[in-house]
């Protein structure tokens, strides 16, 4: 039983909203929080009228957000751990009411993942056994180098900030494990998680006995599990649809390895003309430099962190005709210079393998 799911879809705007209140609870103004991410106050705030579903945001607005709030200072993962207790059952609409009424724990734990899309995970779960333990762990492939330290303790604080409130167990859930280096001080990972977890581990997530699945579900209730899965399934289907054309797009770009590509090469393989791909995109929220930004950036980070190439030939790679485009472009998304870039993952690619 595992998810398949990446994390490059549509959310609700709630967990925007969560990690705005976060900010400001550590002065940081929402403006600066919401700065380049094309989201104003008034769209987060706004709760949602009877029969509509809540304001949605991309995938790619939320990591402006976390961007924006690890600009200020800190360390990305003691801030991923207070900002994952934020994430209560209630945060996630009916995706939660389903978890909560659900009969057991291992229903609990399918049907969560079943409709992953309903959640604002990064660092997607992926369920597995091994003999008499279950391990739930945060799959962190894609996620971007610059946030992946912050999302990991996030996601990973707001499985056991779920687990702990929906199935009364006490501090201490289960073996917990990260990758990430271990800090000089664990005390935040300690209190968030109820133990000091094995650093440094090939993934990130929780282990527990199998024998926990068949664990009734306190507030297990059968008439409203089914109400909630048969929105869940709703709503599901009609954010896919949703998202349809852009993904195609990512496809086609992701094919050609992020090289350029015009749009009205694009179309023709998507059997469209330029101009409908455009207001088709626009429909669903992003255009078509957007899109192939969001890929060459997520190609960049991939390649210039493996370092195996040059910021020129990762240029190349990418499809600019010049390495200064390709650097304007790179520090324009992560705020420093590809050469940096490479320098501080590389780094902190060996301080974690020690």
């Amino acid at each position: 039983m595992v998810t398949t799911t990446g994390w490059d879809f549509p959310r609700a705007a709630t967990s925007v909203a969560l990690l705005v209140e976060f900010a400001e609870g550590h002065g940081i103004p929402a403006e600066t929080v919401l700065d380049g991410t094309g989201l104003g106050a008034d769209v987060i705030a706004a709760p949602a009228r009877p029969g509509e579903a809540p304001a949605q945001v991309e995938a790619h607005q939320e990591l402006a957000v976390v961007r924006n709030i690890l600009r200020r200072g800190g360390d990305p993962a003691r801030l991923g751990l207070a900002a994952g207790r934020l994430y209560h059952a209630t945060s996630y609409g009916i995706w939660g009411y389903a978890v909560t009424s659900s009969r057991t724990v291992g229903e609990a734990i399918a049907l969560a993942l079943r409709y992953i899309e309903l959640t604002y995970v990064f660092c997607v779960p992926e369920l597995r056994t091994d003999g008499e333990a279950v391990h739930l762990d945060c799959l962190d492939a894609g996620v971007p180098y610059d946030v992946k330290d912050f999302l990991l303790a996030r996601d990973l604080a707001a499985i056991v900030t779920l687990m702990r409130e929906q199935i009364g167990l006490p501090e201490h859930i289960g073996e917990v494990r990260v990758r990430l280096p271990r800090p000089a001080d664990t005390t935040a990972f300690h209190e968030v998680l109820g133990t000091v977890p094995e650093f440094g581990a090939e993934l990130t997530g929780v282990s527990f006995p199998s024998r926990l699945l068949e664990t009734p579900m306190p507030q297990a209730n059968a008439h409203t599990a089914a109400m909630c899965e048969d929105e869940c399934r709703r709503l599901v289907a009609a954010r896919r649809r949703r998202r349809g054309v852009a993904g195609q797009v990512r496809d086609a770009l992701l094919s050609a390895g992020g090289l350029s590509r015009d749009m009205e090469s694009v179309a023709a393989g998507l059997s469209m003309t330029g101009r409908t791909l455009r207001r088709r995109l626009a429909a669903e929220g992003t255009s078509f430099r957007a899109l192939l930004d969001e890929v060459r950036e997520s190609m960049a980070e991939e390649l210039l962190t493996a370092q195996a190439l040059s910021v020129e030939q990762v240029a190349r790679r990418l499809g600019y005709g010049e390495a200064a485009a390709f650097i304007h472009a790179f520090t324009r998304w992560k705020g420093i210079p590809p050469r940096e870039f490479s320098r501080r993952t590389g780094a902190r690619r060996r301080e974690g393998a020690r």
